[in-house]
């Protein structure tokens, strides 16, 4: 598993379970309420309220609590929380970087309790920009492999000015620059539909293999604490656990 993978890909690995399923829910729901307050909480006129949304319906969110976190995203609404965008770095046992994306209306608990979380599992929170010149900035839109072939998305995605496309059989990730985003995606919605997913993300220069069981398991530990926590939206790494260690490890 290379640590780019994202937040479901952990899930994936755990199964499905409510408690988590509720969690995945609220975030989702917080991202779109902090989409819709960004700009106009039409979706057609707010390409980060639109991306929030699909990738909202992608892991089923209930449409009915899609409509109330627009609504609180509009102004005069009953909920005035305001949500900061945060983004903390630091390592992770092993020496692993590690990238966490949040949404917090008290930025002391968070810091605290990310801090707390590295720290009990051998690692270290580090000052902004300690670890992310190890990755790059990147737009990412995502597609089900049913949609079109490897072949055909690489036209359409070359086409539309994306940088490079990723296709297996789980799906299609087509990479862009973090100024053509926008473009690319408007450009494969038009011709695919509506995608999976449409975000700024980080993707690791490098990977660090982990191969030692202990250090394998206190990162998947810090990882599962991390993801946990209500106001964190991403964690992103510059890890790859060999598939029979991640086995081993249920």
């Amino acid at each position: 598993m290379a640590g780019h993978s994202q937040f479901k890909n952990i899930m994936h690995r755990k199964g499905a379970q409510d408690a988590k399923r509720s969690k995945i829910f609220n975030k989702l729901a917080r991202e779109i309420t902090v989409a819709a307050k960004s700009g106009l909480p039409d979706p057609a006129m707010n390409p980060r309220l639109r991306a929030a949304i699909q990738a909202g319906r992608a892991q089923n969110l209930p449409k009915d609590r899609i409509d109330r976190a627009i609504k609180m995203g509009i102004p005069g609404s009953a909920d005035d929380t305001n949500y900061d965008e945060v983004r903390y770095e630091g390592y992770g046992p092993g020496g692993i970087a590690l990238i966490v994306e949040a949404l917090t209306d008290n930025r002391n608990r968070t810091a605290s309790e990310v801090r707390s979380a590295f720290t009990k599992h051998g690692g270290s929170l580090g000052e902004t920009n300690s670890v992310s010149f190890m990755f790059n900035r990147i737009g990412q839109v995502t597609y089900p492999a049913s949609v079109a072939s490897a072949d055909a998305m690489l036209e359409a995605a070359i086409e539309a000015g994306a940088e490079d496309v990723q296709s297996d059989e789980h799906g299609h990730s087509i990479i862009t620059g973090t100024d053509t985003l926008g473009e690319v995606r408007d450009a494969l919605e038009a011709r695919f539909g509506a995608p999976e997913s449409a975000k700024l993300t980080w993707t690791p220069l490098n990977l660090l293999p982990v191969t030692a069981e202990d250090t394998a398991q206190t990162l998947l530990k810090l990882l599962d604490v991390l993801e946990d926590n209500d106001d964190v939206q991403t964690v992103l790494g510059n890890f790859d656990i060999p598939a029979e260690l991640l086995e081993k490890l249920g």
